[in-house]
């Protein structure tokens, strides 16, 4: 059976969070989620806030949270260039429950300025906390 891997690299403006070979990548594009496999048609997608899969060369599945970005494929490689991107294992769950609980409490006061920058602190903290399994 033929090799049917592809190059994934998720990177983040501070480091690479993952390299290397994969049978398949899920992605929360913007317009809706994707999934990529060997020999992808090439693909500039945008990525929101939410759970990207992959499946390792060994068989393994992982789980990163992402709060966004821009993802490319072309010619069985794909670049995942995040704003954030945690593997489920590394997520730490209480400042997450913490950060959760500060864009409630942001929410619910009247004069919350800033209502959309609430919203987004909140869907991240949530996303974190689903990747996170908790």
């Amino acid at each position: 059976m033929a090799d049917k891997h592809f190059l994934l690299d998720i990177v983040t403006p501070t480091k690479t969070v993952f390299s290397g070979m994969v049978g398949s990548f899920s992605a929360p594009g913007l317009a809706g989620s994707f999934q990529v496999l060997f020999n992808h048609a090439p693909l500039l997608a945008a990525i929101g806030i939410g759970e990207v899969k992959i499946l390792d060369a060994a068989g393994k599945e992982e789980h990163y949270a992402t709060s966004g970005g821009f993802a490319e494929v072309n010619a069985n490689k794909v670049i995942l260039l995040a704003e954030t991107a945690e593997r489920s294992d590394d997520i730490d769950v209480k400042r997450a429950e913490e950060a959760k609980q500060r864009a409630l409490e942001r929410l619910a006061q009247e004069e919350e300025k800033d209502e959309q920058r609430a919203r987004a602190a909140l869907a991240r903290a949530i996303n974190r906390l689903k990747v996170a399994g908790t």
